[in-house]
């Protein structure tokens, strides 16, 4: 009856994969109304397996035909949570140097560095709209792919400039109202809609702005440079993290460190 106890080194790698697994999962859709759903599977799956183990063959049958009935029914119920899981596990692999130069060898993608002269362009345009509690959104691209953030906007690909910039975002301005986007040391696009994140963990005190700097930095490896128009205050977010900026030279640094 207990056979299964009997393990082997192949048995110890199999459990060691599985719960790095379950951990990474975890670790993704924490804080998020899923956690309950994704621990309430869990439990069904791991007494399945106990009154399997202990020859219970109709309980077995039954919680067995639940959970593979569920199967659909659960990629309905977490389909944002495994699109979120592909495009973070895809980008985990091409983030570095190494991960760069493959994406650049097999998928032709660029090098993402960003130059001086661009840095200094955008960190004194988020100088200038903090100075006036201008509100702004900057979602700076790596190797994830945001077209489909693109085209919910308005084209642009234009030069990375401070007042075209500034003028972008300003309060009156056709463009002001959502975020720009930067690939390819270009101003790609204005006007962008971003996926909202569902966290509950992100203070009450932070508007939609950094709701939705969350959610584009959850779903790929984008940072995002937000200017408060209440309180002109700078973040930049990094998958889900905002971290106040204290200064532009604090900011130009997390900048140079998120194409690293």
């Amino acid at each position: 009856m207990f056979d299964f106890v009997n393990f082997q080194l192949i048995d110890i790698i199999d459990i060691i994969l599985v719960g790095l697994l379950v951990f990474q999962i975890y670790k993704l859709i924490r804080g998020t109304a899923a956690i309950n759903i994704f621990l309430g599977i869990i439990i069904i799956y791991v007494t399945w397996i106990i009154v399997k183990a202990l020859g219970m063959n109709l309980l077995s049958a039954i919680i067995g035909q639940v959970l593979g009935v569920g199967v659909i029914a659960l990629i309905v119920l977490f389909q944002q949570e495994i699109r979120r899981f592909l495009l973070h596990l895809g980008s985990r692999y091409l983030n570095g140097r190494k991960g760069r130069f493959f994406a650049h060898n097999f998928f032709g993608r660029k090098n993402t560095d960003i130059p001086l002269e661009t840095l200094e362009e955008l960190t004194q345009a988020c100088r200038k709209l903090s100075e006036t509690s201008t509100g702004a959104l900057i979602v700076l691209a790596h190797t994830s792919s945001l077209e489909f953030v693109i085209e919910t906007g308005d084209v642009i690909d234009a030069n990375i400039k401070r007042r075209l910039i500034e003028n972008i975002f300003f309060k009156n301005t056709p463009l002001h109202d959502g975020a720009m986007i930067i690939a390819n040391n270009r101003i790609i696009a204005a006007r962008c809609t971003l996926p909202i994140s569902e966290n509950p963990n992100i203070p009450p005190q932070l508007g939609m702005r950094h709701r939705a700097a969350a959610g584009v930095s959850e779903a790929t490896d984008a940072s995002v440079i937000v200017v408060s128009e209440e309180t002109g205050n700078i973040s930049l977010v990094t998958d889900g993290e905002i971290r106040k900026m204290n200064s532009i030279a604090e900011l130009r640094i997390a900048i140079e460190n998120s194409y690293k």
